[in-house]
């Protein structure tokens, strides 16, 4: 990529894709295309291939998806499927058919098997059953990666997919219902914080700028305190409780965004669709993992999290509900073989995002 390439970030508002474009325009590219989902809905065939005829781009990081977390995953599993596959669809086909010199795919890690060997390899793919919950998501991933595997085969296009671990980090979504897990126990565990301290102005604060189920700042105490309580910030004669599903023992590994977005814009420019299809009939796997190769339990990371906010309740871990995978953690061997390591620890990256919500 040259400075004045043209570069589409599709998902630009999103976790990934403002790190992106706030990475790029850092770096100095000075020619960047965006839409909201207003202006283009990506789901829209016609809408998509009239954006590509006008705009031409050069470049494509196609970090716009529906995502949520275990609860949205299972719970709108026809719209996590659908939109997902139309969005990739679109925009894989419109950058083949509008000459797109290079396209990045962001998928996730949930590709793989729930059962999978630890840690996981590229070559894990399609090794086993997915994990139920959020199968329908999986699906539409793998099904983007084997999209631009094909295309690259057919077509001699340049697209490559790269599965990220757990990202967090400046512009999440802290929705309690649809978030992934650490921007809800960050949020839940701040409001447990001031709840506790009986600080009902950040309270407050807080629901103004993101309601929960149509309950603001402005509404009755005694709402804000039930949906408080619905979601798990729980006020009793003992002090407060912040609700954590599961056992709080599953493993995960997290990555700071700006990282992700640092080694998408490395891949882009260092890293050729050639350079990871293997010399034989048969290519698959050609995705690469991005991750940092280090994990640790919910528990755990609701500790971390409870060290930095300065919480002082105590957690209350629902064991009727779903873990999920117990262990996910990736193996970063191939991307760090090509040169790229994360730089963020999770302890640094959990007080700068603190650091930037409260902001």
């Amino acid at each position: 990529m040259k400075k004045d390439s043209r570069i589409y970030i599709a998902g630009h508002r999103g976790l990934v894709g403002s790190a992106i474009t706030n990475h790029l325009e850092e770096h100095g590219f000075s020619n960047l295309i965006a839409r909201t989902s207003s202006e283009l809905d990506l789901r829209d065939t016609r809408a998509v291939a009239v954006f590509f005829e006008e705009e031409q781009p050069e470049y494509v990081f196609l970090a716009a998806a529906k995502v949520g977390g275990i609860v949205a995953n299972n719970t709108y599993r026809a719209d996590f499927i659908h939109d997902n596959l139309m969005i990739q669809n679109n925009v894989i086909h419109q950058s083949y058919v509008h000459g797109v010199k290079k396209l990045l795919f962001l998928g996730s890690t949930c590709i793989y098997p729930k059962e999978c060997p630890q840690p996981m390899k590229e070559e894990y793919l399609l090794t086993g059953p997915l994990e139920y919950t959020n199968e329908p998501y999986a699906i539409a991933k793998i099904a983007g990666i084997k999209m631009c595997e094909s295309y690259n085969l057919q077509y001699g296009t340049d697209f490559i997919s790269v599965m990220p671990t757990n990202l967090y980090g400046p512009n999440d979504n802290f929705d309690l219902e649809k978030s992934h897990v650490l921007p809800a126990l960050l949020r839940k565990i701040h409001l447990g914080k001031a709840l506790e301290q009986g600080d009902w102005k950040t309270i407050q604060r807080d629901l103004d700028r993101l309601p929960i189920e149509g309950v603001t700042g402005q509404s009755p105490q005694e709402d804000q305190l039930k949906m408080l309580h619905k979601y798990g910030v729980l006020l009793s004669d003992h002090g407060v409780q912040v609700e954590i599903w599961g056992t709080g023992a599953p493993m995960r590994e997290f990555l700071w965004s700006q990282d992700m977005a640092d080694a998408c814009v490395f891949v882009m420019q260092k890293v050729d669709f050639k350079n990871l299809a293997e010399e034989n009939v048969d290519v698959r796997n050609t995705h690469l993992n991005i991750g940092t190769g280090q994990d640790i339990s919910i528990k755990d990371l609701a500790l971390l999290i409870k060290k930095e906010v300065g919480f002082q309740g105590e957690f209350f871990f629902r064991e009727d509900k779903p873990d999920g995978t117990l262990k996910k953690l990736t193996d970063v061997s191939k991307l760090k073989d090509l040169g790229w390591r994360y730089n963020v620890n999770l302890e640094n990256g959990v007080k700068r995002m603190y650091e930037w919500y409260k902001e």
